[in-house]
């Protein structure tokens, strides 16, 4: 099966081509650097070209108001080629509750793109993950001193970028779901559990403390970023740490 890849050079996408490429697929990466733009359409129709799959795993470069004419422009000129191309089945990666954030941006702009792939007369599948653990340190940098870190106390579920990329990778071969499929890491933390956490296996020693207004995720009410009927990933967030 030849599947398209774009966004294929990032975080998620290597990892994404590297495993259908061992599962035998005709992966192929796309990216600003291999000369397709999704936002102005160049080379999208080429890179669509004979490809039975395409992944777009792109994402917009901000999280506040900008983003949601990311995803939709992004999200035409995606449709639009693989409409042209015969294309049969488009992917992407969401966010698990992100229909249940409308106070954030972001959250709203990818509740955006999860609409107009639905809407788009394409099979598609629709990836929703939890928080990856790889952006713990960055959540944390945005409330943080130099001897405290600002955490709420909202529940999420990490869960491993390579995980991420398997279930991606497992979607992307397979029949499409019309649907959602999400995905989630196998404990649930507070954030602020979190961040104390990781600060003492990095023998770091500043001090976490609890605050309900502090960054992006105090707009998050409940525990909306988890769920305990996911499809759960292997990947313990100690386990990752070491």
């Amino acid at each position: 099966m030849k599947i398209a890849v774009i966004g294929g050079t990032g975080l998620i996408g290597s990892q994404v081509v590297k495993d259908l490429t061992a599962a035998g697929h005709e992966a192929v990466p796309h990216s600003k650097s291999t000369g397709v733009d999704i936002i102005g359409g160049r080379g999208l129709d080429e890179a669509l070209a004979g490809a039975d799959v395409v992944v777009n795993l792109t994402n917009s470069p901000t999280f506040d108001e900008a983003s949601p004419a990311f995803f939709q422009t992004s999200m035409d000129n995606l449709l639009a080629a693989a409409r042209k191309t015969g294309t049969g089945h488009v992917v992407i990666l969401s966010i698990v509750g992100v229909d249940q954030v409308p106070e954030l941006d972001y959250y709203r702009a990818k509740t955006l793109q999860e609409h107009l792939l639905a809407d788009g007369r394409v099979p598609y599948s629709i990836v929703r993950a939890t928080q990856f653990m790889e952006f713990m340190d960055a959540v944390m940098s945005w409330t943080s001193d130099a001897d405290t870190v600002r955490l709420p106390a909202t529940p999420i579920q990490p869960i491993a970028a390579g995980d991420v990329a398997a279930a991606v990778a497992e979607v992307a071969a397979g029949a499409p779901l019309n649907g959602i499929r999400n995905i989630a890491g196998p404990d649930v933390f507070t954030l602020d559990e979190l961040g104390r956490l990781t600060l003492s296996r990095k023998g770091d020693n500043r001090t976490v403390v609890t605050d309900p207004t502090a960054g992006m995720f105090a707009a998050v009410k409940g525990d909306v970023l988890t769920d305990e009927d996911a499809h759960l990933a292997p990947t313990h967030y100690t386990d990752w740490l070491s």
